[in-house]
């Protein structure tokens, strides 16, 4: 978990660095003039929210979100939301295959996780109602869904029942399937990876539950539009290891069942 913390602080240094290059480039308002009224600061009671995931247990990009609130007072909203992300082994390697192809080695089932959860939205620095910076802090828990999905390699039989050699795309027997290193054991049989959901059909669920802390950077110049980035950290476990790796004979400890990560969400919605 200690290599996460540096990440997580860069992921917060953007966002800090981000909304504080919005808030330098945002139009001064000048000050209302005697008798004029005050400016409604939340004149909005719903907000929608879509936005892009990254984070430390995925790939380069981890998924997507939704999430509405409802405004509770004037510093508080309650929401709820759903994320669907992918998870990656941190022992996951990649190799090249005799064709230009290439797989993930012991890989046998590709993660997905939905996360459907509530939390609460609490407004710790306000920004004034048509430009500025506004930062958040939010807290939300709620069921954790992973999905399974086989992880398919092209295979070549023929070179496989001959102990090895070339392959001959033309007249070999080439079969998609899910990669078993026991099953696969003639490397140079592998030509690819499969398709991505050539296995949807024989996805399995393995049911968690997660919890996550974070502090939203809100900035733009309109009253009911939402833009910005949150950054934040998440714990995740589920009821069994998630088997992403084909164990080897003597351990089971290439999969995990608790995932603990940091993430950034650029995000971007409306209000009314």
């Amino acid at each position: 978990m200690l290599p996460l913390i540096p990440r997580f602080f860069g992921l917060l240094a953007t966002g800090l660095l981000l909304a504080a290059t919005a808030q330098a480039q945002a139009p001064t308002r000048p000050a209302p003039g005697p008798g004029a009224a005050p400016s409604d600061e939340q004149s909005y009671r719903k907000e929608f929210v879509y936005g892009i995931n990254f984070n430390t247990q995925g790939g380069l990009l981890g998924g997507g979100s939704v999430r509405s609130s409802r405004v509770l007072d004037d510093r508080f909203l309650r929401f709820w939301s759903i994320e669907g992300v992918m998870l990656k082994n941190t022992k996951e390697e990649r190799v090249n295959t005799v064709v230009g192809g290439s797989f993930v080695e012991r890989k046998t089932n590709y993660a997905f996780v939905l996360r459907p959860s509530v939390g609460l939205q609490r407004i710790l620095f306000r920004k004034a109602a048509d430009a500025g910076v506004q930062v958040n802090g939010l807290v939300s828990v709620g069921p954790s869904l992973g999905l399974l999905m086989p992880y398919h390699i092209s295979y070549d039989r023929t070179v496989a029942a001959a102990g090895g050699g070339p392959p001959n795309l033309q007249g070999d027997e080439i079969v998609n399937e899910q990669y078993d290193p026991v099953k696969h054991a003639v490397t140079s049989a592998i030509l690819d990876r499969g398709p991505l959901f050539s296995g949807i059909g024989q996805t399995s669920v393995v049911p968690g539950f997660h919890v996550r802390g974070g502090l939203s950077f809100e900035y733009g110049r309109y009253r009911d539009a939402v833009t910005g980035l949150e950054a934040g950290f998440l714990v995740e476990a589920f009821t069994k290891r998630l088997l992403i790796l084909s164990p080897e004979a003597d351990r089971d400890d290439l999969n995990r069942q608790f995932f603990p990560s940091v993430y950034l969400t650029l995000y971007f919605g409306h209000r009314s």
